[in-house]
């Protein structure tokens, strides 16, 4: 049994698992040993929690910085301290990395060197609030574990498929050129539930497929047996879906707007768009769509509706890129756990043949939609983690 370390940082968190790979290459080869996250990092103060592969909180510890903060780096070096000092401690064989922009050129995971680490470094722009955080790791561990390969494995690869009238903009040619392009994100999530549904259907072709990855960052991904047509996301994880506290398509005039007659910078811009909108913003009250289900602040249900509304308008944009539509995945924390929107969503598509089962969908099982639907409607469940190692160990072992 080999051990293989799955990292996704974050600006303020850094999220982690230690999966066991006996050998064998289907995603249901890697066993979860621990999953953990540290949080609060960049300040004197942070926090570790990890739970065993049952799921039982093992740690849950404030952790105190020596010098001015406790950063990154500090988290590693923990991380990998506690990790060397379990009784059952195995070898690290590779670390695998969530990395957020692969750009046009990394198509698939890619082993990690100091030539890889600088072409990913030149693709910050493209990411500015995602693209630092998860290279920092990387290059911290190139001395922490520098005989442990390390793998890159990218949320924009799965959506490489597209056809270039799909990530194009309507910008001039020259600036398209240069990467002005829409990308696609949540690819590792997409990737592991086109890799997961045919267990289901029992056949690895799975037709047009609407996946929708529902979380405090959503999108929705159109799928023909297996690749990637359309996604929601664009040049930026900001398109598309309103989501927890990002805004979602916007008309860029309100950008411009914003920036000449509200007198606001850049940065405040920014921080509005990606931090005080989607259902933060409309609701007043919470981010956290299992707050918002059960408020009675009418502004709440104003924002679980939008929220649906938007989604049902892609879906039929999905469904037309797709030429027809045989089925639809939740996934994700919202995807996966809040029946209500599913089933909102469901009866706004039902134009399109979809039709569940309500006792089904209120009991969460895979499959909720009635038995003669023209149209499958699943609940999967995602893992990134466990797709990483997968990519990990395909790289390097």
């Amino acid at each position: 049994m080999r051990d293989i370390l799955v990292i996704n940082s974050g600006s303020s968190s850094l999220k982690f698992a230690l999966l066991g790979w006996g050998g064998d290459l289907s995603l249901d080869g890697f066993s979860v040993h621990y999953q953990g996250h540290f949080s609060g990092l960049g300040g004197r103060q942070a926090r570790l929690s990890i739970r065993d592969g049952q799921g039982a909180v093992i740690r849950d510890d404030h952790l105190i910085a020596d010098v001015d903060q406790y950063d990154h780096a500090a988290a590693l070096s923990e991380l990998l301290n506690w990790m060397d000092a379990l009784p059952d401690a195995g070898r690290i064989s590779a670390i695998g990395h969530r990395i957020v922009h692969g750009g046009r050129h990394y198509r698939e995971p890619v082993r990690l060197d100091e030539g890889v680490l600088k072409d990913l470094e030149t693709l910050i722009p493209l990411a500015p609030l995602h693209q630092p955080h998860g290279l920092a790791p990387v290059r911290s561990l190139f001395t922490l574990r520098p005989d442990v390969p390390q793998v890159a494995c990218f949320d924009t690869s799965f959506h490489t498929t597209q056809a270039p009238v799909a990530q194009a903009f309507a910008l001039p040619r020259h600036l398209t050129e240069a990467g002005l392009i829409r990308y696609g994100f949540h690819g590792l999530s997409y990737d592991y539930i086109s890799r997961r549904l045919p267990d289901h259907l029992g056949t690895l072709e799975t037709g047009r497929v609407v996946a929708a990855h529902l979380g405090n960052g959503a999108s929705l991904c159109a799928i023909r047996d297996g690749a990637s047509v359309a996604s929601t996301m664009g040049f930026t994880a900001l398109d598309g879906l309103p989501m927890g506290t990002r805004c979602g398509t916007i008309d860029p005039g309100v950008v411009l707007h914003l920036l000449t007659h509200e007198n606001m910078s850049p940065a405040q811009v920014s921080d509005l768009l990606y931090r005080q909108s989607g259902l933060l913003g409309v609701s007043g009250v919470s981010a956290d769509m299992r707050d918002l289900i059960q408020s009675p602040v009418p502004a709440a249900r104003e924002a679980v509706e939008l929220f649906s509304y938007r989604i049902i308008r892609e879906i039929g944009s999905l469904a037309a890129a797709l030429e027809g539509l045989d089925h639809l995945v939740f996934t994700a924390g919202i995807g996966e756990h809040a029946a209500p929107v599913r089933a909102m969503v469901c009866q706004g598509c039902e134009w399109l043949g979809v039709r569940i089962d309500e006792a089904r969908n209120e009991c969460g099982e895979i499959r909720i939609s009635m038995d003669d639907s023209p149209v499958g409607v699943w609940v999967i469940p995602t893992d990134e983690e466990r797709m990483i190692a997968w990519h990990a160990a395909r790289c390097c072992l």
